[in-house]
């Protein structure tokens, strides 16, 4: 048991360090999409690259949380997503942009076509999205609404 706590202790070490900087980004935003548009999911996408591009050049980091709810899920779900293979493409090569569905709508959702609605791979689901974009802002999240 002993070795086991000093086999722990030292991974943490090593890892934790790195573990607590990625978690420490310099910039914080929350975008907000509750249109079910693709000009708007697209705008809100474009948005995200353009954060991460200028923070780049700048030698900053900038965490990115792209939020649902409402109409705006169907920019996450598996079967109808205009935008899936972008957001499939962007995770890829943003570790910091994440994209957030609402619990809520999500049940709501499944309950009205009597199935689970499937969501695209990068997505959680948070319990409320209106909750979860408010609990953000009082954490310092700046706030955009495409």
């Amino acid at each position: 048991m002993q070795r086991l706590f000093s086999y722990i202790f030292f991974a943490l070490i090593l890892v934790g360090p790195g573990l607590a900087a990625a978690g420490e980004a310099d910039h914080h935003v929350a975008i907000h999409v509750n249109d079910n548009d693709p000009k708007v999911m697209n705008l809100a996408l474009n948005n995200a690259q353009n954060l991460d591009a200028y923070y780049k050049a700048k030698g900053e980091t900038v965490e990115i949380r792209l939020v649902t709810y409402g109409p705006g899920l169907m920019m996450l779900r598996q079967d109808k997503s205009p935008v899936k293979s972008r957001i499939s493409a962007m995770s890829l090569e943003m570790p910091n942009l994440s994209f957030s569905a609402c619990g809520n709508t999500h049940r709501n959702m499944s309950k009205k076509e009597g199935t689970d609605v499937a969501l695209v791979s990068e997505a959680s689901i948070v319990p409320s999205g209106v909750v979860y974009l408010m609990e953000l802002q009082e954490k310092g999240y700046a706030y955009i609404k495409p």
